[in-house]
């Protein structure tokens, strides 16, 4: 059975390129189709060895750094490739992927990370974050948008079997494509965030410093309450802001490794979480560690972190509904078992996602009249 790999784009690994590895891990040889792809070296074994048949963009100007850019282009160059040879094509998506041509002979099953986020329902947000929100610039974006949704709901009737990867994406592609899906968490690496030993006296957040993900909430939350000690790993637009509202009790690191990165995970008091994400691989990566998490309570880390047991959620963005929801975390944190935390995370472990998806993949060749695996 020939296999084909489809993924947006390779320019660095995080979840998506995470559930791509292990579709790789399960299917070696398989081939890998990309509209880009400019991966570091180190981040190549990711691929177990295949080599990425890019789109015509690659080598469009300044693709390697502004690929985004090139998304109006992207549709046109999704369709050009060519899968007809190909038994199963597996597609991961978060904006154009699932829209690769295939027959009725073959088997197209699609892993949605989301339908894509800034043609649907942020449009408005990421339209204001880029300076979009009036003019004539406004209006051409607009346009585009309008063109993809048409063009994103039109596709969705190659796909054979829809994956999500929570109920809450679930939910988003039965109200834009109208059509039910199976829920398959993306695979987390708890083999490398483990318990670690004594805890500390301080709460951690980590992540890209960009609008959506709310760190200077969180630091200015913490700014008002100087008895507690955060500490901040990251970088990105809007550290300045970030810094601008903290107190002396908040600790900038910038960058750190994956080794540094897991240490502070396991020593933490608590894993601060503010973004309103499809599902949050790092919530469960802390809990890996045996560290709660205090998280907005939206969106797919309603599914990962249980109110209570292994967290608290907040459920504003508001400083002080993340000072309340601190406060209820202290009070809850004799009753908090790190054993039992780490058990929570352990369904979302890389052998979880690899049994599962194998299955969903046999019983779909299954129906629809091809070889089983």
């Amino acid at each position: 059975m020939r296999v084909a790999v489809v993924h947006e784009w390779f320019v660095s690994v995080a979840g998506s390129e995470s559930v791509v590895e292990q579709i790789l891990q399960l299917f070696p040889g398989a081939d890998v189709y990309a509209m880009v792809c400019f991966l570091k070296p180190e981040d190549a074994p990711i691929l177990n060895g295949s080599q990425v048949r890019t789109s015509f963009i690659q080598k469009l100007p300044f693709a390697k750094t502004k690929y985004r850019g090139y998304l109006p282009l992207m549709p046109i160059a999704v369709e050009q490739f060519d899968l007809s040879g190909y038994d199963l094509v597996i597609s991961s998506s978060h904006a154009v992927a699932k829209g690769v041509i295939t027959g009725p002979d073959q088997v197209h099953i699609s892993y949605i990370h989301s339908p894509i986020r800034y043609a649907w329902d942020l449009q408005h947000i990421y339209l204001k974050e880029a300076n979009l929100a009036r003019g004539l610039r406004s209006m051409l974006a607009r346009l585009i948008l309008h063109y993809i949704r048409m063009w994103d709901v039109r596709t969705g009737h190659g796909v054979d079997h829809f994956v999500a990867n929570s109920n809450f994406i679930s939910r988003r592609i039965k109200k834009i494509y109208g059509r039910g899906s199976e829920v398959i968490y993306p695979p987390v690496h708890l083999d490398q965030f483990v318990l670690g030993g004594a805890r500390g006296d301080f709460y951690l957040t980590a992540s890209r410093f960009v609008p959506y993900k709310k760190i200077p909430l969180i630091v200015e939350a913490f700014a008002r309450m100087p008895d507690k000690k955060l500490v901040v790993i990251g970088e990105g637009p809007e550290e300045d802001a970030a810094r601008a509202v903290a107190g002396p009790n908040v600790q900038f690191l910038g960058y750190q490794s994956r080794a540094a990165l897991i240490d502070y995970m396991q020593r933490a008091k608590a894993f601060v979480f503010a973004a309103e994400e499809d599902f949050g691989i790092v919530p469960v990566e802390a809990q890996g560690c045996g560290t709660p998490v205090i998280a907005y309570g939206k969106g797919g880390v309603l599914e990962t972190v249980i109110d209570g047991k292994t967290g608290v959620f907040f459920y504003e963005h508001t400083p002080q509904a993340l000072m309340d929801a601190v406060a209820r975390f202290e009070k809850l944190v004799p009753n908090l078992d790190p054993q039992a935390i780490r058990r929570n995370a352990e369904r979302f472990d890389t052998s979880i996602f690899r049994r599962e998806f194998k299955a969903l993949v046999d019983r779909a060749m299954q129906k629809e009249g091809a070889a089983s695996l």
